[in-house]
């Protein structure tokens, strides 16, 4: 597989980030239920960045057809919700949350995740604030991630969601480190 780069998300993204997407929720079920606007979900109101792994330089494509490049991961920043910032126990104001992080399966094990991750909280940094998260607790992987990379468990808060088997979710929330 080439070589990926990561750079900020544009319009013409979203399409090939929805197909992204919807690789890793047949794979994984994240999201647990798929969003009814897929692109709505991942330009959600609060967003302050978006960015891609992808293939190479430039705008990805739909068509396999055309040498483009190919969404392999994807993350944003949005504004934190009060939950979250009452689990960090500091001022939404001051706090950027990453979200809706995801690799495809056939780009996993490169360090796609975890180079978006640093992005997302380097830009967090980079813009005066602290970058935080919340990951459901059955997200092993996930978790094991964050930590890997230096993010520290805060406290574990019910969410409003259920899990794939109905359950109320758990979630983990973290924050990230403190600087790049």
């Amino acid at each position: 597989m080439p070589a990926a780069t990561i750079r900020p998300r544009t319009g013409q993204d979203l399409a090939a980030c929805v197909s992204a997407l919807a690789t890793v929720q047949r794979a994984d079920r994240y999201p647990v239920d798929w969003p009814e606007d897929p692109e709505g979900w991942l330009t959600p109101d609060g967003m302050l960045g978006a960015w891609v792994a992808t293939t190479a330089e430039g705008p990805a494509v739909q068509d396999p057809a055309v040498q483009e490049p190919v969404v392999l991961g994807h993350v944003m920043l949005t504004r934190t919700g009060p939950a979250l910032a009452d689990a960090i126990g500091a001022p939404a104001e001051g706090l950027a949350a990453v979200a809706r992080l995801f690799v495809t399966t056939a780009a996993r094990r490169r360090g796609l995740a975890a180079g978006l991750l640093g992005h997302a909280a380097r830009a967090a940094v980079a813009d005066g604030l602290r970058p935080v998260l919340e990951v459901d607790s059955g997200a092993t992987a996930a978790i094991g991630l964050y930590e890997r990379a230096g993010w520290r468990f805060v406290r574990a808060m019910t969410a409003d969601w259920h899990t794939a088997d109905g359950r109320l979710a758990v979630v983990h929330a973290y924050s990230g480190p403190a600087g790049p």
